[in-house]
């Protein structure tokens, strides 16, 4: 009896650590500032919650006050802000890359895809370039974070 006592001690346990552990792995919540009426950047939604994020989205009038609270050089403006983690995210950034910046957490403020290009998540169709992804520090200055190919759909 014992024994067996101390064996459902050890599934409970066992269950209590992989659940612990699942929750450490789980991607943080993104929340997201966007216009009232604006479709593609609820299609960019739909994609961070496809790549497993939970995403609380906010409309606002105007977003030049959300982007200088969230320190966005006003040449990294995108579509919509965002802010994860501590870091901010401007534009149709991919979700790779929002888990990359998370997993190498580097001394950026945000990572940005400035203007709308098409090809980028949520802005999908025929004719979209390569873009890129833009990262910036407290000093203003930006280097590129990554290159990304055109999604079509």
């Amino acid at each position: 009896m014992r024994k067996h006592f101390a064996n459902i001690l050890l599934v409970f346990a066992l269950l209590w650590q992989g659940a612990a552990q699942s929750e450490e792995n789980a991607n943080p919540l993104v929340t997201v500032y966007k216009t009232p009426a604006c479709g593609c950047c609820e299609k960019w939604i739909d994609h961070l919650r496809a790549a497993g994020f939970t995403v609380e989205a906010h409309d606002q009038a105007n977003l030049d006050r959300v982007r200088k609270q969230l320190g966005v050089p006003r040449k990294m403006a995108g579509c919509h802000s965002a802010q994860v983690a501590g870091y901010a995210i401007e534009g149709h950034v991919p979700a790779d890359q929002i888990k990359r910046l998370l997993a190498e957490k580097p001394e950026v403020v945000g990572i940005s895809v400035p203007g709308m290009p098409v090809g980028s998540p949520g802005m999908e169709g025929e004719g979209g370039q390569a873009y890129r992804v833009f990262a910036w520090r407290k000093d203003g200055s930006t280097a590129v974070f990554s290159v990304e190919q055109p999604r079509t759909r």
